[in-house]
C-alpha cells in the first residue's frame, strides 16, 4: 500500500512538472525586442450636427392650492344630523376630510360651525343641542389635526331655519351645522 501511494506522488510530481514545462517559452535575451510600429488613420470627416437651442417658450402653470381646496368644499358646507341627536354621521366624513384638508392648506382660514335645531323642543335645549352638534363637528376636525383655535363652535339653536314648515322634511333640513368661513 505504502509504495502505492509513493507512486502516485511521483506521478503527480511528474504530471506537475511537465505542465509547468510545456507553460514555459524560452526567451533569448541576446535578441532586440520587436517593437511594432502602425501609421496613425486620418480621422474620418463627418458633417456638422445642428445644434438645438432650447425652448424658452415653456410655461409654468402656478397652482393655487388655497383655491383647489376651496372650491373642493364650495358645495360640502353642511352636515345633517338626526333627530335629538349630535352625533356626526358616517355619510358627512368626507365633508369633515375636506375641510380639515382645506385648513391643513390654507393656514389664514378659520371657520364658525353654526349649529342649528328644527323647531320642536324649547329654546334652551335646542340652544344646547345645536351647540353640541357644532362642538361634534369640531371634535371630528381636531381628530384629523386641525387645531381647535381654527373652529369656532357657535349655536343658533331653532332660530335660523333652513326650511319653513312643521313637516319631517323641514325639520330634517333643520338639523344641522353649517361650516361657514369667519369673516
Amino acid at each position: 500500500m505504502k509504495k502505492m501511494i509513493k507512486h502516485s506522488q511521483v506521478l503527480l510530481a511528474l504530471v506537475a512538472a511537465a505542465a509547468l514545462a510545456a507553460c514555459s517559452t524560452p526567451v533569448k535575451l541576446d535578441e532586440p525586442a520587436k517593437i511594432e510600429t502602425r501609421t496613425p488613420t486620418p480621422p474620418v470627416e463627418t458633417k456638422a450636427q445642428p445644434t438645438v437651442a432650447p425652448v424658452s417658450d415653456t410655461k409654468v402653470v402656478k397652482v393655487d392650492i388655497d383655491a383647489e381646496q376651496t372650491a373642493a368644499v364650495s358645495d360640502k358646507r353642511v352636515i345633517y344630523f338626526d333627530f335629538d341627536s349630535y352625533v356626526v354621521k358616517d355619510d358627512y366624513r368626507g365633508v369633515v376630510e375636506a375641510h380639515a384638508k382645506r385648513l391643513g392648506v390654507s393656514k389664514n382660514v378659520r371657520l364658525n360651525l353654526e349649529g342649528h335645531a328644527d323647531e320642536r323642543g324649547g329654546r334652551e335645549y335646542n340652544l344646547a343641542l345645536g351647540q353640541k352638534r357644532a362642538e361634534a363637528v369640531a371634535k371630528s376636525l381636531s381628530l384629523l389635526g386641525v387645531a381647535a383655535d381654527r373652529v369656532e363652535p357657535v349655536s343658533f339653536g331653532k332660530e335660523r331655519p333652513a326650511a319653513m314648515g312643521s313637516t319631517e322634511e323641514a325639520w330634517a333640513k333643520n338639523r344641522r351645522v353649517e361650516l361657514m368661513d369667519k369673516k
